[in-house]
């Protein structure tokens, strides 16, 4: 029963980003594309946009918290139980980094969480890779726990996972470089030539989140294909 239940809070979770981050993307691009609103009128809606972010960063932390449960509970990692617990605090813990970084993000102690959550994110990814890497080459046999493998459609899900996180991450940085050319919007006023970078950091931010997109829908088609 358990396993059902988290099953379908596995695949509600997928909605819940997918839709967020369209919401997020349509909100940016009015913001991007507003020139003739008020500076005081497009920042109000920039903070909106950021407040909105933050239901991506739950997914994300849902989700891969979510899959690894599973995996545990499914019997495709060791520890069963035990592993499953672990899994679930260790999301949960980040939950609250990230709620955290968001609450305290004006503050100097919210830049050092926000670094300290890019560098849980860079943690993951290659912790993904190595999984996914010894979990396929080989029977994995721990002290105190029985040999076990990784089936290879589970680890191609770790490593395009990994690849969602790192459009993340650029998307990220991208929005860094908006926030200097908007900084300058704020301060200086609006121009032509700024308005232009606006919307060019705007389009690089999208074309990684289409990306992003492409692989959370692979993601998908491996979890219902389950190639050998």
């Amino acid at each position: 029963m358990l396993v059902s239940v988290l099953l379908v809070a596995h695949i509600a979770v997928l909605g819940y980003w997918l839709g967020a981050e369209l919401v997020i993307n349509s909100s940016f691009r009015y913001v991007c594309w507003s020139a003739r609103m008020p500076v005081e009128e497009r920042r109000r809606l920039m903070e909106h946009v950021m407040d909105v972010d933050q239901h991506v960063r739950y997914a994300l932390v849902l989700q891969l918290g979510l899959g690894f449960v599973l995996a545990a509970l499914l019997g495709w990692m060791p520890g069963g139980d035990v592993t499953a617990w672990v899994c679930a605090a260790l999301a949960a813990a980040w939950l609250v980094l990230v709620e955290l970084t968001h609450r305290l993000r004006h503050a100097h102690i919210g830049q050092r969480l926000a670094a300290i959550d890019r560098g849980l994110r860079y943690g993951v990814m290659a912790a993904l890779l190595l999984l996914s890497v010894t979990g396929s080459i080989a029977t994995v046999s721990l002290p105190g726990w029985p040999a076990w493998s990784l089936p290879v459609w589970l680890t191609g899900k770790l490593v395009l996972f990994a690849g969602v996180m790192a459009c993340g991450v650029g998307i990220r940085f991208a929005l860094i470089d908006f926030f200097r050319i908007w900084q300058e919007v704020a301060v200086l006023g609006s121009t032509e030539a700024r308005e232009v970078r606006v919307r060019r950091s705007y389009a690089r931010a999208t074309a990684i989140l289409v990306g992003l997109w492409v692989l959370i829908a692979a993601i998908v088609v491996l979890s219902l294909g389950r190639p050998a």
